[in-house]
């Protein structure tokens, strides 16, 4: 009995381009500036010992970095603490957000995704890649939806041998 091995890759005849939105990845160090240290007894902003520490304070450490400012003690901190502080390492910061680590890797990945030529993927049947080596935010899928449903095709999340259907381009 002879069996003939002709194996059709039905993949690579689709027709389907994959983005992967971990080519948007932002590099650099993520660091977290907690405004809770600068707080007398973690409740209270004195603005003497902020401008203090802001004098004294290496801003150069910040250098290349992406920093998120936040404040996690329960105290009321006035917004000029955090424009200050941001203003004073942004010279040195990639960049400089308020907020969480995640809010951060929110903007890098929104401010990258803005740079996307939609137009390449006009009318294509598009598959917005679901895995991989970097954990990419929930909203960096939205954002691609966002920007990607007015032009293409359709629109799948996954691989291309295992797709959810997104959105499909009515005729």
């Amino acid at each position: 009995m002879e069996i003939q091995e002709n194996f059709v890759n039905k993949v690579a005849q689709s027709g389907l381009v994959t983005l992967d939105p971990a080519a948007f990845y932002t590099p650099g160090e993520r660091v977290l500036y907690d405004i809770k240290d600068n707080l007398f007894q973690e409740l209270i902003l004195r603005e003497k010992d902020l401008r203090e520490f802001v004098k004294e304070h290496d801003w150069s450490q910040y250098q290349d970095k992406n920093v998120a400012l936040t404040c996690s003690a329960d105290a009321i901190v006035p917004a000029w603490a955090y424009l200050l502080l941001a203003n004073r390492m942004a010279p040195y910061a990639r960049e400089v957000v308020f907020g969480d680590l995640e809010t951060l890797e929110t903007v890098l990945y929104v401010k990258e995704l803005a740079k996307l030529d939609v137009e390449q993927y006009r009318d294509q049947r598009l598959v917005i890649k679901g895995c991989g080596d970097v954990d990419v935010p929930v909203s960096a899928y939205v954002e691609l939806g966002k920007k990607l449903t007015p032009v293409v095709k359709s629109l799948m999340f996954g691989e291309p041998c295992s797709t959810v259907p997104i959105y499909k381009k009515r005729d």
